[in-house]
């Protein structure tokens, strides 16, 4: 009988010889929908889009809430699109039957969505969440918390977060100390909305603690490494879109990047630094069936 010293050198000789890892795995994509700035250009030309077109070379099984499964002999179970949350607008506090109605109707209305997000959250090997700090998502919490109660990779991406047009802002009002009540205006501006800066890149520490793994944190995506890549530069057409490649240029070129990890994992199984020996061994959360068919 095989030892499991020799079965899991097996495993890992077999595992690199295929080269080809992500091709037996799938991955679900968490982050937030709601609150975006644009629903529909979120949908279109978001960061999923490109990550999905990365994913398909490497023929992983995409879960992408914008574009849910269908559900067999429930064929809209669970859609949304950019207008979905239009209903949220009817929401009420008043205390009254009617209010109570529509609270109970909008409540009933949107668990057909968090099912099936959560069904698509079981389902996956790993989780991608994009989790800037400055947008409200609670899906993308219960999506975590979710995977990583099942012991599942979470690549979670914080990205520097810079206000440039606010700080211009507040440095073009300096040359106007007699204007009074703009000054005013943008001293309540600041105090009313929670502009927090975050060069860094730093992630929730509620999230340093649940992820566990500090090899799951990343500080954006590595477009150019993708566009640039011999493997890829012929395959992939990613047209200029200032959300996504403002954030990665100049300065703000990520220090880890995701989309290297995700190439190189396609034939190594990651390693993360363990604590109680001091060095990097390989991460047992990384459980992807090889699919012998």
């Amino acid at each position: 009988m095989t030892n499991k010293k020799e079965f899991l050198k097996n495993r890992n000789q077999n595992l690199n010889e295929r080269s080809n890892i992500l091709d037996s795995a799938t991955v679900y994509l968490s982050g937030p929908m709601d609150f975006v700035a644009s629903r529909e250009e979120e949908k279109e030309k978001g960061w999923r889009t490109r990550i999905t077109d990365f994913l398909n070379i490497m023929k992983t099984t995409v879960y992408d809430p914008w574009e849910k499964p269908e559900v067999s002999g429930m064929k809209h179970y669970g859609k949304e699109d950019e207008f979905t949350v239009d209903a949220r607008e009817r929401w009420t506090y008043d205390n009254d039957e009617n209010g109570a109605k529509i609270r109970a109707e909008l409540s009933e209305e949107f668990w057909p969505t968090l099912h099936i997000d959560l069904r698509m959250t079981d389902l996956a090997d790993f989780i991608i969440a994009y989790c800037p700090t400055n947008v409200y998502s609670v899906g993308t919490v219960h999506e975590i918390a979710t995977a990583r109660l099942q012991h599942k990779p979470v690549l979670l991406v914080s990205p520097p977060l810079k206000y440039d047009a606010f700080d211009e802002l507040e440095s073009y009002l300096k040359d106007f100390p007699d204007d009074g009540k703009a000054k005013e205006l943008f001293d309540a501006f600041k105090k009313e909305v929670p502009i927090r800066p975050n060069p860094n890149a730093i992630p929730s520490l509620w999230y340093m603690a649940l992820l566990e793994r500090e090899d799951y944190f990343f500080d954006g995506f590595g477009w150019d490494y993708i566009r640039n890549h011999p493997d890829f530069k012929d395959k992939i057409d990613w047209p200029y879109y200032a959300p996504l490649d403002e954030r990665e240029a100049g300065s703000g070129v990520p220090k880890k990047p995701l989309l290297p990890y995700l190439h190189k994992l396609n034939s190594q199984i990651p390693k993360n630094f363990d604590m109680d020996r001091g060095e990097k061994t390989e991460n047992a959360d990384w459980l992807i069936f090889v699919d012998e068919s």
